[in-house]
């Protein structure tokens, strides 16, 4: 599967080949095909590998505010310090409006992403670190694309800017903090 990532990265889709995936591991075809019965279950492997990589960045400890600011900023040092996962989310994220299993994959991975977040939300708004209206899936909504947004292969360092505009927007980041009578 970490082969066919790299392979994604590399040269995007056109460019992944089972045989070569094999040969980088060390194994024969039939054996990559014992594990992975298709090219689109490689696939789907290679989603689930970029999702637990976002998964990492999630931070069980302090409140739930400093989780969800301490969660943005994670994934923001991940895809600088990983540009191959923006490589193969672009790519992902192309392939999947032409591919109906791959978009029914990358649905339920943004489903989940959409979930997670929601959840920090609800949390930060039931301890009193955000203001009610945080708590809903437009919020959730407008995060997951900004982070979406900002894992794509960057051009002029506008991710940095969006999310520090996000963090101040939810009342966690840097500068003024709303409170509920601002509202």
């Amino acid at each position: 599967m970490l082969a066919a990532y790299r392979q994604i990265a590399e040269r995007g889709f056109e460019g992944l080949r089972t045989r070569e995936v094999a040969a980088e591991v060390g194994v024969n075809i039939a054996t990559l095909h014992y594990y992975f019965p298709t090219k689109e279950k490689l696939i789907e492997g290679v989603v689930e590998h970029a999702m637990e990589r976002f998964r990492s960045t999630l931070e069980p400890h302090g409140t739930s505010a400093d989780q969800l600011r301490n969660y943005l900023r994670a994934v923001r040092r991940l895809v600088q310090e990983e540009p191959e996962l923006g490589a193969v989310m672009g790519e992902l994220m192309l392939r999947s409006s032409r591919d109906r299993v791959l978009a029914g994959t990358m649905e339920q991975m943004y489903e989940v992403w959409h979930r997670t977040v929601r959840g920090l939300l609800k949390r930060a708004v039931k301890q009193g670190h955000m203001r009610p209206e945080a708590d809903s899936d437009e919020v959730a909504a407008i995060i997951v694309a900004t982070l979406t947004g900002v894992t794509l292969p960057a051009r002029g360092g506008r991710a940095d800017q969006a999310l520090r505009q996000l963090e101040r927007w939810l009342g966690i980041g840097p500068g003024p903090k709303r409170t509920n009578s601002s509202n």
